[in-house]
């Protein structure tokens, strides 16, 4: 039993049983990791009533607090939400296993024959708020890459986080595997954070998913290295040469579908010359879906747009509200989002190759799309089953962050008597 009130000594215990785990799990094989997420999805639907039960608490304890609208529905769990949460264990499981994976092999003339392979990084701390759908995406990719994970859900996802990690470890336990493969911070005390941020002998690396509060703490203050992005500043330009009708469409869905998740479209760009024409029908559609388009220049003569300020570019609103603005031109788009994105995700809508391809070579965000909405912004969409989060640094992972991104590699070298002169 852990002692909740002593949260260094709680934490070092969690540190020090995930670490153990660890080194069992690198060399767990592929058919075990399968079955443990198996047992965990079939746990996850037969245990469904009592994590909606659990989630009521969670969304009684956000409605107190007042979270926003699209917090709210981040935090909520129904049976579709939590089928597709085993949906996500399933999908995760059929991936191939990438540890043991050989990424390169060659002969060297001095006798060695060289491979580098992929080695699971040892034991990750993920740091998370709101979205209690997490703890599953989190401890599966984890168990997949062969990692020991320490979950620290947010205080809102408390009851349905401890619910959906019953299920994880029931999988665990079907498969022999150890249950200290994946762990949950059993308190909403932030003191936990603070320690896990600090716990370099035990955990190789922190993934924060949340909020800017969250990741800016992070990254400030963790010892621990981090694969994180701070926020998602998600642009849209639509070019001259655009579609209309996948302007509209798109749009739309990157907008709207749903606007708590970090790929949703948060300023709109429109060139210059269409902006009477295209920018006019996409903006009217935004109001008519009941978005607060917040517009600059010409945009602003739409009925029903509210002028924009200086603090709305740059800014993730996680909500019905997107800032829009003309451009002159592709390049002052670029111009646009190199100083006012976030690295996250960003497209561009047009029939015109060469400016897609202008697009995509002078911008660096870690997710470029051209003509998709950028609510695909998202691991599972990519094929990775499901992902920990979308990283926007350049170091060792960039973009959704799936199993195989939760790995290192070392160097397997063979030789026949081999020396050195």
């Amino acid at each position: 039993m852990k002692d909740l009130d002593n949260i260094p000594a709680m934490m070092a215990e969690i540190g020090a049983r995930a670490r153990e785990a660890s080194h069992a799990l690198a060399f767990a094989t592929s058919d075990r990791k399968h079955a443990a997420l198996i047992a965990a999805a079939d746990a996850v639907w037969e245990a469904r009533a009592g994590i909606i039960e659990a989630n009521s608490k969670d969304l009684a304890y956000g409605a107190e607090k007042g979270l926003s609208p699209a917090m709210m529905d981040r935090l909520m769990l129904d049976e579709a939400r939590i089928q597709a949460v085993t949906e996500g264990l399933r999908a995760v499981a059929a991936q191939p296993d990438p540890v043991g994976e050989v990424i390169a092999e060659w002969d060297r003339p001095n006798g060695l024959h060289i491979k580098r392979v992929r080695t699971p990084l040892g034991v990750i701390g993920v740091i998370y708020e709101s979205r209690p759908n997490v703890t599953a995406d989190a401890g599966a990719l984890c168990l997949k890459a062969g990692n020991a994970v320490i979950l620290r859900g947010g205080s809102e996802s408390f009851h349905s986080s401890r619910a959906i990690h019953a299920c994880l470890v029931e999988g665990l336990k079907a498969a022999h595997l150890p249950e200290d493969a994946i762990q949950l911070v059993p308190t909403r005390d932030r003191a936990a954070v603070s320690e896990m941020l600090t716990m370099t002998d035990t955990i190789d690396v922190i993934v924060p998913r949340g909020g800017k509060g969250l990741v800016g703490l992070v990254q400030r203050e963790a010892r621990v290295p981090v694969f994180a992005h701070l926020e998602g500043i998600v642009h849209i330009y639509i070019d001259k040469d655009a579609d209309p009708e996948k302007a509209l469409k798109v749009v739309l869905n990157a907008k709207t579908r749903r606007t708590g998740i970090c790929g949703a479209a948060e300023c709109l760009l429109i060139h210059d010359q269409i902006v009477d024409t295209i920018g006019q029908d996409v903006i009217r559609a935004l109001i008519d879906a009941g978005v607060q388009v917040r517009a600059e220049g010409r945009l602003q003569q739409i009925d029903g747009t509210t002028p924009a300020t200086d603090e709305d570019w740059g800014r993730e609103y996680l909500d019905m509200i997107i800032a829009a603005r003309p451009v002159a031109d592709i390049d002052a788009a670029i111009e646009h989002i190199r100083r006012f994105g976030s690295n996250h995700t960003d497209c561009i809508l047009t029939e015109n190759l060469d400016a897609r391809d202008r697009f995509f070579q002078r911008l660096d965000s870690a997710i470029l799309m051209h003509n998709a909405s950028t609510q695909f912004a998202d691991g599972g969409e990519f094929g990775m089953g499901a992902e920990i989060g979308i990283a926007t640094g350049k170091m060792h992972a960039r973009g959704p962050v799936g199993a195989a991104q939760l790995t290192s590699f070392k160097y397997l070298v063979t030789a026949q008597g081999a020396t050195r002169s």
